[in-house]
């Protein structure tokens, strides 16, 4: 009794060969500049690359400005930025959670707000 044929044995061998010649590691076709593109974007973000050693004289600013901010926190009367997110409550729409349309309440000078 015969377990195998040998024209079985090649095909199968020839075949595992193949399928593993699929690993073999080639040099991908990566033109020279590969990456140049994210080197150049990343150097565009930085401003100036010397800020630490620059020794001129800081940028001007409100001083009425600031003492108002520095004031606001010491109190802690902050105000908190608005939220922008699906709901559309940062435009003043509310939704009671319900299938209805959102309501817009008119103020005073005809501009629709939220409450």
């Amino acid at each position: 009794m015969r377990l195998l044929r040998p024209g079985l044995v090649l095909a199968g061998l020839a075949g595992g060969a193949l399928l593993l010649s699929g690993c073999a590691q080639t040099r991908l076709r990566i033109e020279d500049d590969f990456g140049r593109a994210v080197s150049q974007d990343l150097a565009a973000q930085i401003a100036n690359p010397d800020a630490a050693r620059d020794e001129g004289p800081a940028p001007p600013s409100n001083g009425a400005r600031a003492l108002l901010a520095q004031t606001k926190y010491r109190q802690d009367a902050v105000t908190p930025p608005s939220t922008v997110g699906a709901s559309g409550s940062a435009a003043g729409y509310t939704n009671s959670g319900s299938d209805q349309a959102p309501t817009v309440a008119p103020t005073a000078s005809g501009a629709t707000t939220g409450p």
